[in-house]
């Protein structure tokens, strides 16, 4: 497009409508944290889009770059777009060389189309979300196979998930999630103790509480190790459907903790457990490594590949392997301490932000 040769300068409309969503989860952290990341390179333009909003996001969602309103609000807009092929995002911006769709759902563009997806979960088991979320999910794939001229995964999973539903290998590119790697020091750990009124010693999850995460297992598995397990801890905004853990004396629901808290929250664990039935990507587990706390998690899904030999992998399916990896966990503290900090510093959202400038000048070419 003329855009680019007259100024130099890739112009990129860049979705952030699920920063307004009730949950943005993991996709809302990565779109915002791959923005702000993306300001040093020079050459390239980020305009962001969303639907119409009156008012902006609450604090934590707020875009570090100017957001440009379509005609139209949500929840209408993942229809049209979808249905309709309309509003076009330069309705917004003004002409583009490329369209970047941060979620699952296409947005309609006459640029180059890139989509970030982060797992096609509800392929594999489709129970686990809404009939109208799987019906939308599953009109955005067939969408992205016709029109995305990249695909953006955060793990080799995703990328089999993306080949085995039709999207071919030359098509995607492995844009691995960065994590904030500054550490919580021994006050702000007891700050947000304090804050939240935590114990001395706490099994600790972090993610949207939604049944794929598996937390009746977690629960099971600290049933098993009695009296000797410390109380788990949840964090996270409560997601699609239940899970089946109710609060009690060996289990704390902290709803939606800020992210001003999370490395206290991280650093004062005893083990980090993160045993989700399916991930994309898990950058809960990044983000405990990144504290120094040991993480147990899930053999055969994307988080695997996340921890590499940095944490304790179990069977998601199976309580008595749960247990056995929180037990190992506590014991190899200070050697996977170690490795999840190494592991962690490897992974910035600095890289992340230039793998995605590079996906850029590749086809804005």
């Amino acid at each position: 497009m003329s855009g680019q040769g007259m100024m130099g300068r890739v112009r990129v409309a860049y979705t952030l409508e699920q920063c307004w969503h009730r949950v943005p989860g993991g996709t809302g952290v990565a779109a915002l944290r791959i923005a702000e990341a993306l300001g040093p390179h020079n050459d390239v333009r980020l305009m962001g889009v969303a639907g119409r909003h009156r008012r902006l996001p609450p604090e934590p969602w707020v875009p570090a770059i100017p957001v440009a309103q379509l005609p139209i609000a949500s929840p209408w807009l993942y229809e049209t777009w979808l249905r309709l092929q309309w509003p076009k995002v330069e309705v917004a911006t003004g002409p583009v060389d490329i369209a970047h769709a941060t979620t699952l759902i296409p947005c309609p563009t006459d640029a180059k189309l890139v989509v970030t997806l982060h797992d096609l979960a509800f392929l594999h088991d489709p129970t686990q979300f809404t009939r109208h979320g799987v019906r939308v999910f599953r009109q955005s794939l067939r969408q992205i196979r016709q029109r995305a001229d990249l695909v953006l995964c955060c793990s080799q999973a995703t990328m089999d998930d993306c080949v085995a539903s039709g999207i071919g290998a030359d098509r995607l590119r492995l844009v691995p999630l960065g994590v904030e790697t500054s550490r919580a020091d021994h006050d702000e750990i007891a700050r947000v103790r304090a804050a939240h009124d935590l114990p001395e010693e706490y099994v600790l999850f972090v993610g949207t509480v939604e049944p794929r995460k598996n937390l009746r297992g977690l629960v099971a598995a600290l049933k098993l190790l009695g009296d000797a397990a410390p109380p788990l801890v949840v964090a996270g905004a409560a997601g699609w459907g239940t899970t089946g853990v109710e609060e009690s004396e060996h289990v704390r629901f902290l709803g939606f903790v800020p992210s001003t808290d999370l490395g206290g929250l991280y650093g004062g664990a005893s083990v980090f457990c993160y045993p989700s039935e399916r991930e994309g990507y898990g950058l809960p587990v990044l983000e405990a490594m990144a504290q120094g706390v040991p993480v147990v998690t899930s053999r055969g899904t994307a988080t695997e590949e996340v921890a590499g030999t940095a944490a304790v992998l179990v069977d998601p399916k199976d309580p008595t392997d749960i247990a056995r990896g929180i037990e190992e966990a506590g014991n190899r503290r200070k050697e996977l301490h170690a490795k999840g900090l190494a592991r962690a510093q490897r992974r910035s959202w600095a890289t992340t932000a230039d793998l995605t400038a590079a996906v850029y000048r590749e086809l804005a070419g």
